[in-house]
């Protein structure tokens, strides 16, 4: 959050979860030795405590640096506001992103576009990467608008899980289509 803009949110990867759970309830495997298991946990705390700067599996990372208190207080409404609905969407309730302001200064005049169309598809429906760029006003585009989702920074804000493949699901980034397949059923869609 940059003067009340998202610049970015991710959802969080398998793969931080697990260095996660690694840290808290051990290695998994039984049998290992002592030494084993404090090395393995040594390993998944230094993974933890040391800041990535690409997100694993084109999940969350942790952060790299925070924000100052003064700026976090001054977009806590935002953030609150923004939160509920996240929270809300993962629970499977129909949900909105309407209103909420995202930094896309870095987006070409195609960018634009496909993101307002994507802002647009409404919960539950789909739309192949061809309508999403006809939707967008650039018909013939559905490569670029394959290549904006494959990019997309907003997970949620700019619901790319909504745009799926001529002939299936297609690709969600590195997230994969596992992600995707969850997103897309949390609003009743089953592919």
């Amino acid at each position: 959050m940059r003067d009340g803009i998202v610049v970015q949110h991710e959802l969080a990867s398998e793969e931080l979860r697990r260095d996660e759970r690694s840290v808290t309830d051990g290695p998994a495997s039984v049998g290992s030795s002592p030494g084993a298991a404090d090395h393995a946990s040594r390993e998944a705390r230094a993974r933890l405590a040391k800041p990535r700067t690409q997100a694993p599996d084109g999940g969350a990372g942790l952060p790299a640096r925070t924000v100052s208190s003064k700026e976090s207080r001054r977009n806590a409404g935002i953030v609150s506001d923004l939160y509920r609905r996240i929270a809300a969407h993962l629970d499977g309730d129909p949900t909105s992103y309407e209103g909420i302001a995202i930094d896309l200064e870095w987006a070409t005049p195609l960018q634009h576009d496909l993101a307002a169309a994507s802002r647009a598809i409404p919960w539950g429906e789909i739309v192949s990467y061809g309508e999403l760029a006809a939707l967008a006003g650039r018909q013939g585009a559905a490569r670029a608008a394959g290549s904006f989702c494959a990019d997309n920074r907003y997970s949620l804000i700019i619901p790319c899980h909504r745009v799926v493949a001529a002939n299936g699901i297609g690709g969600y980034g590195t997230a994969g289509p596992s992600l995707k397949r969850r997103l897309l059923a949390l609003e009743g869609v089953h592919l």
